[in-house]
């Protein structure tokens, strides 16, 4: 079991609590072990009705995996690979599936920071998901930033998104608050900051049975203090520039727009990492075709061409590690990019038989 995750069992309900404050709670392969373990341990037993996974802390959910981590890893061994990075995207994206099918009721009480991997571990699936935000909620699918992707599912729900938000939000990695989430319908409920005390006190004397309904209860008053959302402000150009089929095209149409959000966006993607923002496009496009395990198996074919590539490497470098903010990204512009090398990415890394996660 990891030091950095608590689990427990009140009243019907299992808690998860990641409690890694200093990184974040980005998650390690041992969290991401534990909580599977746990998770799994919890599925078939009675005494368990919903689950609640947390922070301990307010100011992160999750940020995601721990790049630190992958940056070491990946950098000392031939083509940016190793048996531990290999072990933690199969486990975790596996944990994204368990999740995401889970028979029960997952409560994610989304505060503060809520990113990449931490996405992954929020999110579940429709039949068992209640995703919380606050107004100090900070999410987003920000991998391009580091030379990634937005995968643990991403290039699922993602997709699903409405219009083109999918795109909007994997392709540029922005960042979003509450109404944004709930507009993009990647939360569920609103709840201010200052109510989840009262909201955690409820979930204890609360039978787990009995919590989908009485959290619905307790949220509905606030429901219309959530402010206006920007996505839906700015919803009409998001599907105009986002649906014009490629990052260069997107751009393209940017150029011509004059607005403030046209002009911020194309300032977003000039520091993305041009091959990144074309293969997320991409990724975006084949996952909504695909089922949950069918993304899940495409980005974990993905990030092993990324490690090949190292792109991801020199993103970690250079916002992480070195901080200098100057990525020398290959291609150094989206201008370079063929549809040679972005297709190149998805091409298959095992016979199916022997993909790691060809059992989910």
């Amino acid at each position: 079991m990891s030091e950095y995750l608590h689990s427990s069992v009140s009243n019907g309900t299992g808690y998860l609590v990641l409690d890694r404050p200093k990184a974040l709670n980005s998650l390690s392969l041992e969290m991401v072990r534990s909580m599977t373990a746990t998770l799994l341990a919890w599925r078939d037993a009675p005494e368990v009705a919903a689950v609640v996974i947390r922070s301990s802390s307010e100011k992160a959910f999750c940020a995601g995996g721990d790049i630190r981590f992958f940056y070491d890893v990946g950098r000392g061994t031939p083509q940016g690979g190793s048996a531990l990075l290999e072990d933690f995207f199969t486990e975790e994206y596996a944990l994204n599936h368990l999740i995401h099918f889970y028979p029960k009721p997952y409560i994610s009480l989304m505060e503060g920071v809520v990113m990449g991997g931490g996405m992954g571990v929020a999110q579940g699936g429709p039949d068992c998901r209640i995703r919380i935000v606050t107004e100090r909620t900070k999410m987003a699918m920000p991998e391009v930033n580091i030379g990634l992707f937005p995968d643990v599912g991403g290039s699922y729900f993602l997709s699903r998104a409405p219009g083109q938000l999918g795109h909007y939000l994997g392709v540029t990695g922005v960042t979003i608050g509450a109404a944004d989430a709930l507009y993009a319908g990647l939360a569920d409920y609103f709840l201010p900051q200052a109510e989840m005390a009262a909201l955690l006190a409820l979930l204890e004397r609360t039978a787990g049975k009995d919590l989908r309904a009485a959290i619905a209860a307790f949220a509905a008053p606030f429901q219309s203090a959530v402010g206006e959302s920007s996505l839906a402000l700015q919803r009409a150009a998001i599907d105009h520039h986002f649906a014009a089929g490629s990052v260069p095209a997107i751009m393209a149409s940017l150029q011509q727009d004059a607005s403030e959000f046209a002009g911020k966006t194309l300032q977003v993607m000039a520091s993305r990492s041009p091959l990144m923002m074309c293969v997320t496009h991409e990724l975006i496009r084949r996952g909504a075709a695909l089922d949950v395990a069918g993304c899940l198996r495409m980005e974990r074919a993905l990030v092993r061409r990324n490690f090949e590539h190292g792109e991801v490497l020199e993103g970690v470098r250079a916002l992480v590690i070195d901080k200098d903010n100057a990525p020398q990204w290959r291609p150094a512009s989206v201008a370079e990019v063929s549809l040679e090398q972005v297709h190149s990415m998805f091409a298959p890394v095992w016979p199916d038989y022997a993909h790691p996660l060809r059992h989910l």
